[in-house]
């Protein structure tokens, strides 16, 4: 394994700062408070932090939306603080990887307040300006957000491109100013001595030529985005040039968040020669149920059906074979929680649900990705009222679909909400029973689940059979074994339903993976018999036999 390869045996532990842990009482998760957790995260097994957004914003996006790429956020604490936990990290063996955002800054950013003061203002062409087009926005694109992606400024008669929030106006990449801007952000960063970048939406940095209208489906407002603008026509060539003037310079940690993205651009960026990114995240696994109307898209409450999930995370594990590399995930800080969104969450089956998903993501090939919560199974918040949310993105949807459009009643959306929000993932991590969980003395910035005093890390950490105690057994194995990192894969029975099988192949080993993804009892018979059981997420093994949410691994030599 070359030395820039480290990453390929790493698991990656995910921390949502805001959410993580409160140091000072004032109800918003913290450095030092993370600082404060790291033995926790070491003694999981990680090797990686991917840690989001700590720079200084307005917070209209939680974090997305940086007002000054070099300073902290003053909630989170300041760059000594961010240096101690640095050198704290990197003392335990841990290292850091951070969220670098620059698809769009804040609208409070120095460059955007310098750029909307004239068309003439050397800063006018960091940012995507266009003239109205008939006395209305340039094109029909729509934001991720809902709505309208231009906002028109009165001042100098033109519209900006916002493909998020209206306070997240887009860096036009075009311009070289605005790469070589970046190119000396993530030096800053990375002379400090962090260890590489998640990329925020890196796949929408090269806009399409012309700006061309986006297709609209029946009834839509605005043109799907996604649609239009991924995988632009300059991407390869500014990921080329990020890798040649920067990143080929350290030996770091690259992943480039890619919605829409197929295998086949994967292997584009991430390939053994391309001299780009080391892996993408793709977005396939977790957009597979959306809402029959394709205005409504992600907002759903349908269960993911196995086949397709089957279908859509094998085909990632035989593009990328040789030629790329994957990142393995269920869940993040935009996503729902796993044991909710492909288990369950019900009590009599939680642990078992999550001991298998954990079990069938960790045994594939690429590099596995833990959120924060994930390790001891926290569940979906299943909020019922609209007040309780905080997510701007789920905020704009409901009022968008419900008061504006009413193609939805309101009681239907917030179901979809409690299954697909972001804010699930968000609600404070739940450390004890205690009040606020353990995550704060002071008024949390946000609600926690009311189950935290059934689920937390305390009683996980006293209890031999947790998830955590279990997590770590998966990532112990993968530490120790060529054949779960490296191993090429082989889907089996695609049309099982129920059940989830695959093997791994490398210099003549073989393993086997067998997930029951019900609460049935079931038999599947793969010649487990003659082979070693490796862990399994019930005490003993009946061979054949799958009781409910039973996961089990074999090595066959």
């Amino acid at each position: 394994m070359a030395q820039n390869d480290w990453w390929k045996k790493s698991v990656v532990y995910q921390v949502y700062p805001r959410s993580y842990q409160d140091s000072n009482g004032d109800g918003v998760g913290d450095i030092p408070g993370l600082t404060s957790r790291l033995e926790y995260i070491k003694d999981l097994g990680a090797d990686v932090i991917w840690l989001n957004p700590i720079y200084k914003s307005p917070d209209k996006d939680n974090g997305y939306d940086i007002s000054d790429y070099r300073n902290i956020q003053a909630d989170y604490g300041t760059m000594d603080d961010f240096e101690k936990l640095l050198q704290r990290a990197h003392v335990l063996g841990l290292k850091i990887m951070m969220d670098l955002v620059v698809n769009h800054t804040s609208d409070q950013n120095k460059w955007f307040q310098e750029s909307k003061k004239s068309k003439d203002n050397p800063y006018r062409d960091y940012y995507v300006w266009r003239d109205p087009v008939d006395g209305h926005a340039p094109n029909n694109w729509g934001s991720y957000f809902n709505g309208p992606a231009w906002k028109f400024d009165e001042e100098t008669g033109q519209y900006y491109l916002h493909l998020f929030a209206d306070g997240q106006p887009d860096l036009n990449w075009e311009n070289p100013k605005v790469r070589d801007e970046v190119w000396d952000i993530m030096r800053f960063w990375l002379d400090k001595g962090v260890d590489g970048f998640r990329m925020d939406v890196i796949n929408l940095i090269s806009k399409p030529s012309g700006l061309p209208d986006g297709p609209q489906a029946p009834g839509e407002r605005y043109a799907n985005v996604a649609k239009v603008v991924a995988d632009g026509p300059r991407l390869n060539e500014f990921l080329q040039e990020m890798n040649k003037k920067v990143l080929s310079k350290y030996d770091v940690m690259t992943v480039g968040e890619m919605p829409g993205s197929t295998p086949e651009d994967a292997i584009k960026y991430t390939g053994l020669d391309s001299h780009e990114l080391n892996m993408v995240f793709q977005f396939d696994h977790v957009d597979l149920a959306s809402n029959p109307d394709e205005r409504l898209s992600k907002w759903n409450d349908e269960p993911v059906k196995l086949v397709d999930l089957k279908k859509s995370l094998s085909k990632w594990e035989t593009s990328l074979d040789g030629k790329g590399w994957n990142s393995l995930y269920w869940n993040n800080h935009d996503q729902p929680r796993t044991v909710s969104r492909f288990g369950t969450d019900e009590p009599k089956y939680r642990v078992r649900a999550a001991k298998m998903l954990g079990t069938t993501l960790h045994m594939m090939q690429g590099t596995p990705y833990v959120y924060e919560g994930e390790e001891i199974g926290m569940t979906n918040v299943h909020y019922t009222k609209l007040s309780q949310y905080e997510d701007l993105e789920s905020l704009n949807a409901y009022h968008e679909f419900v008061d504006e459009e009413k193609i939805v009643d309101k009681d239907t959306m917030l179901k979809y909400l409690s299954h697909m929000s972001r804010d699930n993932a968000r609600t404070p991590m739940q450390w004890d029973n205690s009040e606020n969980g353990g995550f704060t003395s002071g008024k949390p910035w946000f609600e926690l689940n009311p189950n935290y005093d059934m689920i937390n890390a305390r009683d996980s950490l006293s209890d031999k059979n947790s998830i955590f105690y279990y997590y770590k057994k998966l990532i112990d194995l993968r530490h120790k074994s060529d054949l779960i990192v490296y191993g090429d894969y082989e889907l089996l029975d695609p049309n099982d339903d129920k059940v989830f099988a695959y093997k791994r192949h490398y210099n003549g080993e073989t393993l086997l993976v067998i997930s029951n993804f019900t609460d049935q009892n079931l038999s599947r018979d793969y010649k487990q018999n003659e082979a070693k059981l490796l862990i399994s997420n019930y005490e003993d093994d009946e061979d054949t036999k799958l009781r409910a949410y039973e996961s089990k691994v074999y090595l066959f030599k």
